[in-house]
């Protein structure tokens, strides 16, 4: 599956992904894996509902809701490196954490909280992604719980 660059583009993925599912038809690999997200989120469902209101909404910093897109693409991110052991360690901290918490979507939420602390340092600086501060931030919260 080749992803679209646009926003909209982006959640019509998530959006098509979901309405297959409530109508039991056949799911692709990758929407099989944006519908387990999804799942994990039912405050998202109502607005997954509602194309319009999906693909129309803004979501910024300033309003203090932040963007479901983004937050479930963010899991599908970290589930990718989870399956991919990229950037190497991350399935260790993964581990670390999960004996910790023994709640692996909370894990999630944790290890995504590094995720997107690094992409916005990365497009604030207009640089690459820094994998060993990604991978300092998720020891930083290994060690703390």
């Amino acid at each position: 599956m080749i992803f679209p660059e646009s926003r909209d583009g982006m959640r019509r993925i998530f959006l098509s992904a979901w309405e297959k599912y409530r109508a039991e038809k056949p799911l692709e690999d990758m929407e099989r894996r944006i519908v387990d997200v999804i799942l994990l989120h039912p405050e998202y469902h109502q607005l997954l509902a509602h194309e319009d209101h999906a693909l129309s909404r803004d979501y910024s910093p300033e309003q203090g809701i932040s963007n479901p897109f983004l937050h479930m693409g963010l899991h599908i991110a970290v589930r990718e490196q989870l399956a991919t052991r990229r950037p190497s360690g991350i399935a260790s901290h993964y581990q670390a954490l999960l004996l910790k918490l023994r709640d692996a979507h909370e894990v999630e939420h944790r290890i995504l909280e590094c995720l997107g602390e690094m992409l916005w340092r990365a497009q604030r600086d207009t640089a690459a992604p820094d994998e060993a501060a990604y991978l300092e931030c998720l020891r930083k919260i290994s060690d703390s719980h």
